[in-house]
């Protein structure tokens, strides 16, 4: 069982994957990119920078290519984390291509990745910093972000692993429901691209966890907190409500 860091490792570099077109959120995302949909009075990336920066995240590196000069000018406001740009305007590479081609701005040590379509409301700790104490270098390649299914906001799916109490993770039979999400936040080792697709060549990330999960190498850490998946109009909606009723 792997267990925390004996060093206080915190990754210093972070992905955040903001290249998708967003379908899902129509009429919105016809002129607005999805990492720029507002919840709560503020857009979705900026909730996920916000995560970063109180983990002591330096640098962030962003991925566009719908509508990507608004999202652009938007992060280019942002002191903290310094943000760096990977441009996918050309072809959108799916989100084990767009890590391939983002790996030489990230750095040579496990980085945090978070999706820009959720977040989450804090429960009794923060959750990049349950990551980062439960990273194992030596065990593991990826450390997902478990949010439990029921209960997720937003979120109507039938999940993706069962876990048992040690963090090790088995796929969800396509005929039942699983009991946890991956929330959309991780430690990835740049050891997981390890003979990935070459840089240009768009495939989804699910295909790294998967050889990772087949070599024991994948680990799950339960979150935290309430799961607020933002795919649609309606999901914006939910959101908002579960952070003002967190709030009361």
């Amino acid at each position: 069982m792997p267990s925390a860091s004996p060093t206080a490792f915190r990754p210093t570099h972070a992905m955040v994957l903001a290249a998708g077109l967003g379908k899902r959120m129509r009429p919105i995302t016809a002129t607005t990119p999805k990492p720029l949909v507002e919840v709560a009075g503020r857009s979705l990336i900026d909730h996920g920078l916000d995560r970063l920066r109180a983990a002591g995240v330096e640098t962030a590196v962003v991925n566009v290519h719908w509508l990507a000069d608004l999202v652009e000018v938007h992060v280019a406001k942002c002191a903290t984390p310094r943000i760096l740009v990977s441009d996918e305007r050309e072809a959108l590479l799916d989100t084990g291509g767009g890590l391939v081609k983002a790996l030489p701005l990230l750095g040579e040590k496990p980085f945090y990745l978070i999706n820009s379509d959720s977040f989450w409301i804090e429960g009794y700790r923060a959750n990049l910093d349950l990551l980062a104490e439960r990273w194992d270098e030596a065990a593991m390649d990826a450390l997902l972000l478990l949010a439990p299914t029921v209960g997720a906001v937003g979120y109507d799916g039938l999940g993706d692993f069962l876990m048992d109490d040690a963090g090790r993770l088995v796929r969800r039979d396509e005929r039942c429901v699983a009991p946890f999400v991956y929330a959309g936040a991780a430690i990835l080792s740049p050891r997981l691209f390890a003979d990935a697709p070459p840089v240009g060549e768009a495939f989804s990330l699910n295909r790294l966890f998967d050889r990772a999960l087949e070599a024991g190498r994948l680990w799950g850490q339960r979150m935290s907190g309430v799961w607020l998946h933002v795919g649609t109009p309606r999901a914006i909606r939910e959101a908002e409500a579960a952070i003002a009723e967190s709030a009361d």
